[in-house]
């Protein structure tokens, strides 16, 4: 999922949020030296990576849109997701999702000296466009495709997912569904099990 999916598979743990997005810019397995809420982030955010990457439903799911969406479906696919995780927020959390915005949005996170800065100036962007509030829209969906795929080092047609969206809607809402009754359990297992 991108970055509202992770944001929510964070238990309401503002500081738990950030480090879960920081596990975009982490490479590798070297933690000396990272805070541990840093590393539960960095690790959790993997966990959830991994996780979509092998769900069955998900992975039919990319089977069908990789001939329209070559070599980008499974980003295609955490935009989608996060679109539809955006438009159906209040069956998955009891707070609205402006509300829920807000406050990770106030939460200071100028103490974690472990951030690099590019992810620094990420966040400050993300604040100050007020990203995330546009998901629900079919225009912010364009907005999400259109900036990845700006981003992204080979040529793609990541730009027409939202028409994509459009043609297979019954197939990539039902998968969504599978995979957040699924995802829910299955990250809520994982964090108990790492003292989370």
């Amino acid at each position: 999922m991108n970055l509202l999916g992770h944001l929510y598979f964070s238990q309401n743990d503002q500081r738990l949020m950030y480090a879960n997005l920081y596990g975009d810019f982490f490479k590798g397995n070297d933690f000396t030296g990272l805070s541990p809420i840093t590393k539960k982030g960095i690790l959790l955010h993997r966990t959830i990576d991994d996780y979509i990457d092998h769900h069955p439903a998900v992975l039919d799911l990319l089977h069908k849109l990789y001939p329209d969406l070559p070599k980008v479906s499974g980003i295609a696919v955490d935009l989608y997701f996060d679109h539809l995780l955006a438009q159906q927020w209040q069956k998955y959390h009891p707070e609205p999702l402006d509300h829920f915005l807000e406050k990770f949005y106030l939460t200071s996170v100028n103490d974690n000296k472990d951030f690099s800065p590019e992810f620094n100036q990420f966040i400050e962007a993300m604040r100050k466009h007020n990203w995330i509030s546009h998901y629900p829209t079919k225009e912010g969906l364009q907005k999400m495709c259109n900036g990845v795929s700006s981003r992204i080092s080979f040529p793609n047609v990541l730009s027409k997912a939202p028409v994509i969206f459009e043609k297979q809607k019954e197939i990539i809402e039902r998968t969504f569904e599978l995979y957040m009754q699924d995802a829910k359990r299955y990250i809520s297992e994982y964090l108990v099990r790492t003292n989370g």
